[in-house]
């Protein structure tokens, strides 16, 4: 009766564990999160040169007037991005860089092409650099250099201008 009972134990922790186990291959998918969407767009770019850009700069703190890597601003983040990924020069100010553009509609945008916005009024205040699916990498002044989702309504109300460098 011994033998018995330590075979009915063994037996319900052997099925205990295999149950555990079994549980940890059937996690919720997270595809729909913002994070795997962003990471989905990251790893989408067809310029390899953009993802290690992009890559090396996320995170660095945001200081106006800023151009290193101790702390950026939105234009001179697509200043830099600009420069050293597509060999094209902007000028350092973003509502200067808007002039600069050749205007194209939101919806023909191309990885590297540029979106403005206007949070403070009519003129432009800040840009970001396209990517594709609705995402787009810009230097926030609350979160840094962040890959970020275009469709949040924030950032459609404040769009003013879409285009690619002349």
């Amino acid at each position: 009766m011994i033998i018995t009972t330590k075979r009915s134990y063994f037996l319900l922790i052997c099925m205990c564990l295999t149950l555990l186990l079994a549980s940890c291959g059937s996690r919720k998918s997270t595809s729909n999160t913002k994070a795997a969407r962003a990471a989905e767009a990251m790893a989408n770019l067809k310029n390899k040169s953009l993802y290690r850009f992009i890559n090396d700069w996320t995170g660095v703190r945001y200081k106006l007037g800023g151009l290193d890597k101790s702390g950026i601003d939105c234009s001179g983040f697509a200043l830099l991005l600009q420069q050293n990924i597509y060999g094209k020069k902007l000028p350092r100010r973003s509502k200067d860089q808007a002039e600069a553009i050749k205007k194209k509609s939101l919806g023909n945008l191309k990885e590297g092409d540029l979106i403005f916005f206007s949070f403070g009024g009519k003129e432009v205040d800040h840009v970001g650099i396209y990517l594709n699916g609705d995402f787009f990498v810009h230097a926030s002044t609350t979160r840094g250099v962040v890959v970020d989702d275009l469709s949040l309504p924030a950032y459609q109300q404040a769009i003013v201008k879409t285009g690619t460098l002349n």
